[in-house]
């Protein structure tokens, strides 16, 4: 009879990763139902972390057929900040090579904050390059938000020391003289486009958590920006900051 704790052998399936692995069959008939569920659960991790590895592969079908057809750098971009009644827009552009195995980069809405700080620090590590713009609330005015947005894309672009053989685009057709393919919800079908929102969408996030302790009163840290029932009441007490973006209604109403 196997003298292991269940919590022993909990902690020992914690560290295998093949099903195959022996440990496996010294555990199976052991009738303690404790080890016969952690005996599931460990299969079950398995088979979510294949699915995760199935998917990964799939979201890299884009930039491995451009890498097969010549391409050397590939631009994944996005963009955070279009809908908000305060903040900048921020736009990202990732260049990765073959080697990146972050399986765990997605979508970032798909992601918790936990999640993104960790995957942000890490692609901005492993990525051959990172680029970020942004474009403010005057700016956003002034343009509009949909040319402000390809404003601060084709910036991201141009900032990037290894110019882009191709650039795969979340959405936004941009007019910069690189070929192009646009992906609607490009983060959940291109690698590098979903590096991108993470990595767009977390310098976004701290900048509006920064704005918090400037512009007290609107809830900036939770909402960041977005015109929650908070955002909206500290609109009506205080009136506007000069982050907000003055176009975008129910913003005009509010004007100190």
């Amino acid at each position: 009879m196997n003298k292991e704790t269940i919590s022993q052998i909990k902690a020992r399936l914690q560290t295998i990763t093949d099903a195959t692995d022996p440990y496996l069959q010294t555990i199976r008939d052991d009738s303690r139902k404790g080890v016969q569920t952690a005996i599931q659960q460990f299969e079950h991790r398995l088979a979510r972390q294949k699915e995760a590895e199935e998917a990964f592969k799939k979201r890299f079908k884009y930039e491995k057929y451009y890498w097969k057809n010549g391409c050397q750098y590939i631009a994944g971009m996005d963009e955070v900040g279009r809908g908000p009644l305060a903040g900048p827009v921020v736009t990202c552009a990732v260049i990765l090579n073959a080697d990146f195995d972050l399986i765990g980069v997605t979508d970032s809405k798909q992601l918790t904050r936990h999640e993104r700080e960790n995957l942000y620090l890490r692609i901005v590590d492993e990525a051959v390059e990172v680029s970020i713009a942004v474009n403010d609330a005057p700016v956003i005015d002034q343009m509009n938000i949909y040319a402000a947005t390809q404003d601060a894309m084709i910036q991201a672009v141009n900032r990037l020391y290894h110019r882009p053989d191709h650039l795969i685009v979340d959405a936004v057709p941009l007019a910069i003289d690189i070929p192009q393919t646009t992906l609607i919800k490009g983060d959940q079908k291109s690698i590098s486009v979903a590096a991108a929102s993470i990595v767009a969408k977390e310098y976004r996030d701290h900048l509006m958590r920064d704005y918090d302790y400037v512009y007290p009163g609107y809830g900036f840290a939770q909402n960041m920006g977005y015109g929650t029932k908070e955002h909206l009441a500290g609109l009506e007490k205080l009136g506007t900051t000069p982050i907000h973006r003055c176009s975008f209604n129910p913003v005009p109403k509010y004007l100190n």
